[in-house]
Order: structure tokens, then sequence, then C-alpha cells
């Protein structure tokens, strides 16, 4: 092994308001000595690490879903990488494995524990992917159009940031049920990439509509037919105007709410409209329905084998560029899935 220390990133402080780079703190620590493994651990070395908005209210201490990241610990992450010391018979040297390793370049991992570390084939499908289309962003897009949205054929979908790992995703998985996949997202060169590359029907810049009036005529224009469903990533204007724009019964999954991340409230313009079209809103989190995983991840496994499912990657080179890859990730700067490569 090159290296005998890891790099890791802490959770220095908890931001007041925007995150900075100043929240964190890069560390060296030794790494174990491939005797000292006990049975059952694992040595990855990791290749990528994943940056995902989730991460921004992990790092506040109020209440939430999760709880919060732990001051002075690693940072939490998924990542994907290679294994390269095992006591484990599950595991051997040279296992490309995908799991929680955080940020940092080695994670050891006691393997006994289920569903900690998941062994993957790249035969068909790139490593990243594991962290995107085929990891965690895939299954979210995957759960929440068909257990909350189940669209039918024809209806129209919609989804807010479009052009990311989770966005992207739903989108073409509503094309694959016959509807109408409409996005929204940040500058002409995403609409663009989500309507030529990935193939949605439509897509608005909302950028170019700062108030519900124009956002709400743009949506109007790209849903002659109204919103049936709609994948909310973002919150705050966005979701006033898809709800001015939605059908009777139609289906809103909250993923996100990333309008609110800095900690101000996003109060909703119309929460009458609820009860006029009788809509269902719900939220969710991926990682609490671990047993519709495994049909996810098939689907989606297969669509990207066989090309059917395209992503893009923003890849920042490094360790130490994983804080402003992660600041310019909540900024909207980054194209696709945000990575950082560690080796």
């Amino acid at each position: 092994m090159a290296a005998a220390i890891n790099r890791q990133w802490l959770l220095a402080s908890r931001p007041t308001g925007e995150a900075t780079a100043s929240n964190f703190r890069l560390v060296e620590a030794p790494l174990p000595e491939v005797a000292d493994l006990k049975e059952g651990q694992v040595l990855v070395r990791h290749h990528y690490l994943s940056l995902d908005p989730y991460m921004r209210g992990r790092m506040n201490e109020s209440k939430s879903y999760a709880q919060p990241q732990p001051l002075d610990a690693v940072m939490i992450g998924g990542t994907v990488g290679e294994v390269v010391a095992s006591k484990n018979p599950n595991f051997a040297v040279g296992d490309k494995v995908v799991g929680m390793g955080g940020w940092q370049e080695y994670a050891l991992v006691d393997g006994t524990q289920r569903g900690v570390l998941q062994k993957v084939d790249t035969t068909h499908i790139p490593l990243s992917a594991y962290l995107g289309a085929v990891g965690m962003p895939g299954v979210t897009a995957w759960m929440g159009l068909t257990q909350i949205i189940e669209p039918k054929e024809g209806q129209t979908v919609v989804v807010s940031a479009a052009s990311g790992a989770v966005g992207g995703a739903l989108g073409q998985l509503a094309k694959q049920r016959g509807c109408r996949a409409v996005g929204l997202a940040g500058g002409p060169d995403k609409c663009r990439y989500v309507v030529e590359e990935l193939g949605f029907d439509a897509c608005i810049d909302y950028k170019q509509h700062p108030d519900l009036k124009s956002l709400s005529k743009a949506l109007k224009d790209a849903c002659p037919n109204g919103i049936d469903g709609h994948f909310e990533n973002v919150g705050g204007l966005i979701l006033d105007a898809v709800m001015l724009r939605s059908n009777a019964f139609a289906r809103i999954a909250v993923c996100g709410m990333i309008a609110g991340y800095d900690g101000q409230p996003l109060p909703m313009a119309n929460p009458q409209l609820i009860l006029v079209n009788r809509m269902k809103i719900q939220g969710f989190i991926v990682s609490e329905r671990m047993d519709l995983w495994p049909a996810a991840l098939k689907e989606l496994g297969t669509l990207v084998a066989t090309g059917k499912l395209k992503y893009r990657e923003s890849v920042a080179a490094g360790l130490a560029s994983a804080p402003e890859a992660f600041l310019g990730l909540l900024k909207g700067r980054n194209f696709g899935k945000q990575l950082v490569k560690l080796i």
C-alpha cells in the first residue's frame, strides 16, 4: 500500500446560514496495518466519493429525519472503491464495493454488518455509476416515481433540478412509462442537455422566470394538459408554481427542499390547492425502504448497462477539493452527479 496515512474531512463547526469551507477540517489518520485487521473487517480504498444535497441538512443540529452529522467526525457520504485488505470470507482483495465510507481516502469496515458494504459488478456498469444512476440517487428517483407519483401512460410528470443525478433519472424513468416528462433546471446549457441528451419533452430555465406569474406561465406552456405528478427537489417558488398548474388528484413526491437548506422558512403560497385539487403530497426518505432497493437497482442497472438511462457526472479531483465541490453543488454549479475522484 503506497500511503500509510488516511486523509479525512471532519465537520469542524455547524454552519450559521450558508455553509462555508471553514466548517470543514482536513486531518490525517494512520492507516491500520493489514496484520492488525480483526476478524470480519475489510479495508477499502475509495475511488470515488459522492456529494449530495442531503449532507447540508445533516450539518445542522436542528430536528430532521436523520441524526445530525457529529462534530469532529468524518463527514458522511457514499463511496465506491476496492478492497485492499480483508479478514472477511465474503470480501476478497480486489473486490469492487459500494458503501457509506465518508469523506476519506480509506475506510475500515466491519463486513459482518448486513448492508454496510455491497459488492458490485463493473463489467457493464462503471464503478462511479453505483453512486449515481445505479445508486442512491437513481433509487430515490425510482421510489418517488413508482411509490408516490404512480404515473399512468399519457400523464405529465414534472421534476425540479432536472439535470441533476436524481432529476435526470426521474424524467427518463417517466418516459419509459409513457409519460410526458418536463424538467426545470438552471441555465440554457442544462435545459438543452435535459431535452436533447436525456430525452425530456421540455425543460424550463427557472432563472428566466424569477416570479410566480412568469414561472406558472412557462409551466402552462410546457404542460398543456396540466401536471399529474411532480418530483420536488427544491421547494419554494417552484413548488408554488407547480401547484398552480396541477390537475385534480395530482401526486407530489417531496425528496428535497434545497431552497430552505440554509434555515430560512419556506412558506407555501396557495396551500388551499391541496384541498381544491385533492392532491397527495408525500415526503420520503430512500433509506427507509430498503426492501424496494433490489427491484429498483435491477431496473436501473439494466437500463444503464443497455444505454437506455443516460447520466452525466461532474468530477472534482482529489479529496482536498471536496468542500468547494460540495458548496458548488448547493449553488447548482455542478452538472449532473457530483463526485470526487480520489485515486
